[in-house]
């Protein structure tokens, strides 16, 4: 992937500010939510700039914020906690279920605009990887990894830097840093996971199917509706642990306790290197953020995050829309 260029020696707030981009979608990698990286950001560059006398210029100035940056993040992840997705606590759910209580919003891993983490990329293949890079189901499964493992394996896998570097910025070894980046390749394996990016389907398939998923569902029709689905799917309702598997428990589920979609508008937006709806119930109410995951031609996934007085604004969604 591209890497941004490097300065010597911060001369000005604006030449750490240039960072800020980067370094967000660092953050957000590292800690599963977009808003505890815009803290981690913060806070790196304000510590940077109170640091910027000592700054010797033994290393690069893009070095020495992303060493700053992860201590950042390793302490805020010891204070907050590790973060997941529904699908993380345990077998699903049936349609008929209890949906339960609500679980705080720290809980869970959150989705992030497309525009906050991912740069332009020229090269296609960059921006495959990329996109891949901040997938809900990868930045779930970088959660379970120790922080210093999880930083080792951002570095190396997502942001190509070398085993050189990043045993610099960790104050490690280059054998320190490969053993524990095959640690963490292990671990996201057992889980199904690979930073590597997988075949992506083309943008117009994948757009036409987006375009009937919505009519079918601002239509309610199940049967239209169903039929889009992989047999794989999942749909979860953070901020509950509730979550359901296959396409008869998601058509069982919108004909009962999820019949109050019927109705709903869908805005679309992009979240995590994939396609995001704002979703309106009647009366123009905020309901949920869908982020809609494709696989084989169907989709493969519906992660609705509820928590819209938060994530609405984020995505420069309106918190009322008209009937």
């Amino acid at each position: 992937m591209t890497r941004a260029l490097d300065a010597t020696r911060p001369t000005d707030a604006a030449d750490l500010e240039r960072f800020r981009g980067e370094l967000t979608g660092y953050c957000y990698r590292m800690l599963g939510s977009a808003f505890d990286a815009e803290d981690a950001v913060q806070e790196t560059l304000v510590r940077a700039w109170r640091g910027y006398d000592r700054f010797d210029g033994r290393s690069t100035v893009r070095t020495w914020l992303y060493r700053i940056a992860t201590n950042v993040c390793v302490d805020l992840g010891t204070a907050r906690g590790r973060r997941a997705l529904p699908v993380d606590f345990g077998a699903a759910s049936t349609a008929d279920a209890v949906v339960g209580d609500r679980l705080p919003g720290r809980t869970w891993v959150e989705p992030v605009p497309d525009g906050r983490v991912l740069p332009a990329q020229p090269d296609p293949a960059d921006q495959v990887a990329t996109r891949d890079s901040v997938r809900l189901a990868f930045v779930a499964a970088l959660q379970h990894l120790p922080a210093r493992q999880r930083a080792a394996l951002i570095l190396r896998d997502v942001l190509r830097w070398s085993a050189a570097e990043v045993a610099e910025l960790l104050g490690s070894s280059t054998a320190g840093v490969n053993s524990a980046l095959q640690r963490s390749r292990s671990t996201l394996a057992e889980r199904g996971i690979s930073a590597d990016a997988g075949p992506r389907p083309a943008a117009d398939g994948q757009d036409a199917l987006l375009a009937r998923y919505v009519a079918a569902f601002e239509r309610f029709d199940l049967d239209a509706l169903t039929a889009l689905l992989h047999l794989d799917v999942t749909l979860s309702l953070a901020p509950y642990a509730t979550w359901l598997h296959g396409p008869a428990e998601l058509r069982r589920w919108w004909s009962g306790q999820g019949n109050g979609c019927q109705g709903s508008m869908l805005c679309r937006t992009t979240a995590n290197g994939t396609a995001a709806f704002g979703q309106y119930r009647p009366g123009g109410v905020p309901w949920a953020l869908q982020v809609v995951e494709v696989a084989d031609g169907r989709i493969s996934g519906i992660s609705s995050f509820l928590d819209t007085e938060r994530l609405f604004p984020l995505f420069d969604l309106p918190l009322r829309v008209a009937a």
